[in-house]
């Protein structure tokens, strides 16, 4: 249950992909240090544009564009061509993201125009407390500094009404809407701002502009840009009569992606001989492609760092292996025909390991092979998830990443509701999966060297 509550905090402190990459580096900084003989070493930031001067034994942690975290240890006799233990995330959720113009009026009411990000299941956004996060662009009174920083609205503040069923008696029977007309969240009542003077090409309302000046201690006239997501303002919480589950928004990929931090943050890494690493990408609900995302070069780039010269480079990644840690589908009591009936993985009964034949996820027999010593290792159980032949099936980080070379294979935690404004996951599972990314980041290069291919 211990788990289960640091994740809550993660997750609350985590309303959009900036703040978790916030969260995951102070918690990294703050519980991420060991002892080693007479000195604490603890995490260190790197910039990309900065040249690396790393050292044996060392910790470290890098950002890109606020919204992508890379963090490694090195072992105490690391070296060039040295394998990298890798356990990649995303951090981004299915939501709604604020338009660059965002100001609408109809009827006498403020809305604000929003983009969906993702493929959400749209109408569990309807009826709900929301309000907005994500990061700023500040400018000075100067106009000769500019700084970008995070903000949390904590006050609901919009709501996406759904139409009353006196006047859609069909709503329970096939329930649509469109979503450019019928999808746009309500700030307030428009009243005297309605008639207060505006520059015409004002972009947002003042009332929503002063809701973000006001939390971070600005004058409006001083945000120069911002890209903000929604998010429902009620807290995640342990729920069911026993405090089975986790009831949370952005299950989908916060769970992972918690778990890798922790087990980076506490691991023991003095008897591993590879590089231990967590990637924690954006933009994977649209595809992964860009900067921050799996498919560009975050990754490649960490290798070449760590083994520059093309022989060792090689090396390095045929000693690595990659672990995606992505949620998954739990069986369902009500549609347990979506299901393929051997592999319908079940929410606190262990990790589920992915495959699908068709490349959409990672997995081979080597890698659910290793996944399956090193969860008995920590005492856990391992289920199968694989889709229905009838059935479409989704991917993850996996298929990208294996790409440059890296042994991989695709896990979760199963969950249910996925791609809901909230999510249900099993409390024990949380655990679990920490359990395994220790157990590889203490336990893969030993058991690596077992294993033989003829």
């Amino acid at each position: 249950m211990q788990a289960a509550q640091g994740f809550l905090e993660f997750v609350n402190s985590s309303p959009s992909p900036f703040h978790a990459v916030a969260t995951a580096v102070r918690r990294l900084e703050t519980k991420g240090f060991q002892k080693v003989y007479t000195h604490l070493v603890t995490f260190i930031q790197l910039k990309e544009q900065d040249s690396w001067d790393l050292k044996a034994g060392g910790k470290y942690y890098v950002t890109r564009n606020q919204v992508a975290l890379l963090a490694f240890t090195l072992p105490s006799n690391w070296k060039s061509g040295a394998g990298v233990s890798i356990v990649a995330t995303h951090i981004d959720s299915p939501n709604l993201r604020v338009r660059p113009i965002s100001k609408k009026s109809t009827l006498g009411y403020l809305q604000v125009g929003v983009e969906t990000y993702g493929s959400g299941l749209w109408f569990t956004w309807l009826d709900r407390d929301l309000s907005v996060a994500g990061r700023v662009v500040i400018t000075n009174k100067a106009g000769t500094e500019f700084t970008s920083k995070l903000v949390k609205v904590e006050k609901p503040i919009l709501r996406v009404p759904n139409l009353a069923i006196h006047l859609d008696g069909s709503a329970n029977d096939a329930f649509k809407f469109n979503k450019q007309t019928e999808f746009i969240p309500i700030l307030g009542v428009a009243g005297d701002q309605l008639n207060a003077p505006q520059e015409s090409s004002a972009n947002h309302h003042p009332a929503f502009l002063a809701a973000i000046s006001d939390q971070l201690s600005v004058s409006p006239e001083l945000i120069s840009d911002m890209e903000l997501s929604l998010y429902d303002t009620q807290p995640s919480v342990i729920g069911g009569i026993n405090n089975d589950f986790i009831f949370s928004p952005r299950l989908d990929n916060q769970l992972s992606s918690y778990c890798a931090v922790e087990a980076m943050a506490t691991s023991s890494h003095t008897s591993s001989e590879n590089v231990n690493c967590i990637a924690l990408f954006n933009h994977e609900e649209v595809g992964s492609g860009s900067s921050s995302g799996a498919a560009g070069s975050l990754i490649p780039y960490l290798l070449q760092r760590l083994s520059p010269h093309a022989e060792d480079h090689a090396r390095s990644v045929a000693k690595s292996f990659l672990i995606s840690a992505d949620v998954t589908h739990a069986v369902h009591p009500s549609y347990p025909n979506k299901h393929e009936e051997s592999h319908s993985p079940r929410i606190n009964s262990g990790i589920a390991i992915k495959l699908n034949h068709k490349q959409r996820y990672a997995s081979d027999a080597i890698g659910s092979f290793l996944v399956r010593k090193l969860v008995e290792k920590k005492g856990g159980k391992v289920q199968e998830f694989a889709a229905r032949n009838d059935m479409p099936c989704g991917s993850t980080v996996g298929p990208i990443l294996s790409q440059i070379g890296l042994r991989t294979v695709d896990v979760g935690n199963p969950i249910l509701s996925m791609h809901s404004c909230r999510e249900m996951a099993g409390t024990q599972d949380v655990q679990s999966c920490i359990d395994l990314f220790t157990s590889f980041f203490e336990e893969f290069s030993v058991l690596d060297k077992q294993l033989t291919l003829v």
